[in-house]
């Protein structure tokens, strides 16, 4: 038992010297939170955006033939739903850049909506317009540059923006009104300065790109950004070492999805943009372009349960229940962590259990997602399963559930099966230790209360 403290200790220490110390820092950067805040206001529009692509791709002909050939002046159901999508997921680049100068401003204790609109306002003007021709052109914005395939500029734009805003205000560089006049105008006139230089400065650099002939702004960052941000997000080496990170920050109790997917979430959501062009396209394929790793295989396929993939876990947890071997706490816990569970809530396992600094689990919970990205990333890439279509289903959607609606086939929901099944055999053997452990504390507590109650 010494010898066990001994390693917990040595792990817990080797933990809180070397990685303990990366997450506080990564946490306290602003930009990082910016990032992670600013793509969160935009959940509500993407899950929006793909409900109405889920009917639009779903996997009956007749429905779809329907939707298509139901037509009211021309238009049809589908071309409505399709417009639904664009007007709410195509437009991730721009309520991200909106959202995270929003945040970056705020953590200045600035005003936040000034920085987001003086962002959107820039991130129009940096992008290339399309005209249509005849006597009286129009002007337009393509959908592809709104939406993911913007994200990169309108995270740069967002950061840039939300940190020159705050630096003329914090600096008092504002026009200033009277006190009597309202607030709401006051602020208005107070961001009139700082929006005026990062509106022309974006300006600026639309010209440049514009008189250089170097193209659009976005393509050239997407360029320069898409190799080695891929080695990363986009690769399933480097997918690995980010779940691997997620599940050892949240052993040591800090929100390994705060910390983690803050670098990866908008690699990972700009896949699933060109996915959800490509589905529209009818050409979802690898040969086109798609791509595996997403955002919803992330949140779908490897995470179900939570971090960890826990979802095995306290299905494990009900297993030794059922069959009358668990200890009472295990019993007391199953309910408890069972149902959140299903729906991709594990902080009453994490903390409950507890996982968090419980070495019993650390290897289980860093293998678990680890595998169950190998299996989906293998049945995708030999096309047993299909690719995500770039619908996003909510986190809390339960699993066989939401491996239908992202994949719009039954084959996400059999994989999704078989994740949880090897799931479940990988936590059961580590669960089975522990819960040993908890009976000989148990009968060890039993008998000391026995004693005491013949004295």
């Amino acid at each position: 038992m010494a010898q066990k403290d001994d390693s917990s200790r040595g792990l817990n220490g080797l933990i809180e010297k070397h990685l303990m110390p990366i997450a506080v820092k990564l946490g306290g950067y602003k930009w990082l939170v910016a990032i992670r805040d600013g793509i969160a206001v935009a959940m509500p529009l993407i899950i929006v955006g793909s409900f109405f692509m889920i009917l639009n791709s779903f996997p009956v002909s007749q429905f779809t033939a329907f939707l298509a050939n139901t037509k009211f002046n021309d238009v049809s159901i589908a071309q409505i739903f399709a417009k639904i999508t664009n007007g709410s997921f195509g437009l991730l680049g721009v309520i991200g850049a909106f959202g995270i100068a929003d945040s970056y401003a705020k953590q200045y204790h600035t005003d936040g909506k000034s920085a987001g609109i003086i962002a959107v306002a820039s991130f129009f003007v940096v992008t290339p317009s399309i005209f249509t021709g005849g006597k009286a052109p129009l002007e337009g914005m393509p959908y592809d540059y709104l939406g993911s395939k913007g994200l990169f500029i309108g995270i740069i734009i967002g950061l840039v923006s939300g940190w020159v805003f705050q630096w003329f205000i914090n600096k008092d560089i504002r026009i200033k009104m009277p006190e009597a006049v309202p607030p709401a105008i006051s602020d208005s006139f107070s961001a009139l300065i700082p929006g005026a230089v990062i509106v022309v400065f974006w300006g600026a650099i639309y010209a440049l790109f514009a008189f250089a002939g170097w193209g659009s702004v976005h393509d050239v960052f997407l360029h320069i950004f898409s190799k080695p941000l891929s080695l990363l997000g986009d690769t399933i080496g480097g997918t690995l070492v980010a779940i691997a990170l997620n599940s050892i920050f949240w052993f040591v109790g800090i929100h390994g999805g705060n910390v983690i997917n803050t670098v990866f979430s908008p690699i990972w959501l700009i896949n699933a943009g060109a996915n959800q062009k490509l589905t529209q396209a009818h050409q979802l394929s690898l040969s086109h372009g798609a791509h595996i790793i997403t955002q919803p295989f992330m949140d779908n396929f490897v995470y179900m349960g939570g971090g960890g993939a826990t979802l095995g876990l306290v299905l494990g947890i009900g297993i030794l229940v059922l069959m009358h071997r668990s200890s009472r706490q295990l019993a007391v816990l199953a309910p408890l962590t069972i149902a959140p569970g299903i729906f991709n809530i594990n902080e009453p396992t994490m903390f409950g259990l507890p996982v968090v600094l419980n070495t019993t689990l650390i290897i289980p919970f860093i293998l678990a997602p680890m595998v169950n990205a190998l299996t989906t990333w293998g049945s995708m890439r030999l096309g047993w399963v299909p690719l995500t279509t770039g619908a996003i289903a909510t986190w809390t959607m339960p699993p066989i559930i939401s491996g239908f609606l992202v994949t719009s086939s039954v084959a996400g929901s059999i994989l999704q099966a078989v994740n949880i099944v090897i799931d479940v055999g990988i936590y059961l053997p580590f669960l089975l230790n522990l819960n040993k452990q908890q009976i000989v504390e148990e009968n060890g507590e039993d008998a000391k209360k026995a004693a005491a109650a013949k004295k």
